[in-house]
C-alpha cells in the first residue's frame, strides 16, 4: 500500500467506536499492530451483520479475507477510544475492497488507512459465487 497522508473522517461512510483494553498495548505503551488488524476486521464484518443482509456465519454466502494491508500515520492506545470508519473501494463481482480508517478518538485524521479485501464464496464448496443482490445494495450505500 502506497504511502499517502491520513485520510480524515469525511472520507468514510460509516463509524463503530472500539474501547480499547490495557492488553492492546505493547511494551512501548503502542498498540500492537496485530491489534489494529482486529479493529478493521471488526469494524467490516460489525458492519456486514449490521446490513442484515449476509447470514454470518450460517450463511450459504461467506467473505473470506484475501488481502489486507495497513499504513500507520500515528500511535493508538490505551486508554483512548478507537473510531473506525469503514467505505467500500470497490464492488466485485464476488469480491469487496473496503477501506478503514482508524482515528483517536474524535481526530480529524486517521492514525492508521487500512486495505481489507473480501471474496464471498459459497459456505460449502469456498467458490467464488456472485454478491447477493441485497448485499451489494447495501455496499452502496457506503461507497
Amino acid at each position: 500500500m502506497p504511502r499517502t497522508p491520513p485520510a480524515s473522517r469525511d472520507a468514510y461512510r460509516h463509524f463503530t467506536r472500539f474501547e480499547t483494553r490495557w492488553r492492546d498495548n505493547d511494551v512501548y505503551g503502542h498498540m500492537n499492530n496485530a491489534v489494529f488488524y482486529e479493529y478493521v476486521d471488526s469494524a467490516v464484518n460489525g458492519w456486514i451483520v449490521g446490513s442484515g443482509t449476509l447470514d454470518v456465519p450460517k450463511g450459504a454466502v461467506v467473505g473470506l479475507v484475501v488481502a489486507s494491508a495497513c499504513v500507520f500515520h500515528a500511535s493508538l492506545g490505551f486508554p483512548d477510544p478507537v473510531d473506525a470508519g469503514v467505505r467500500v473501494d470497490h464492488i466485485g463481482s464476488s469480491s469487496v475492497r473496503y477501506a478503514v480508517g482508524l482515528f483517536r478518538g474524535d481526530s480529524a485524521l486517521a492514525a492508521a488507512d487500512a486495505l481489507f479485501t473480501h471474496v464471498y464464496v459459497d459456505a460449502q464448496t469456498h467458490r467464488p459465487v456472485p454478491l447477493p443482490e441485497a448485499f451489494r445494495r447495501a455496499l452502496r450505500t457506503i461507497d
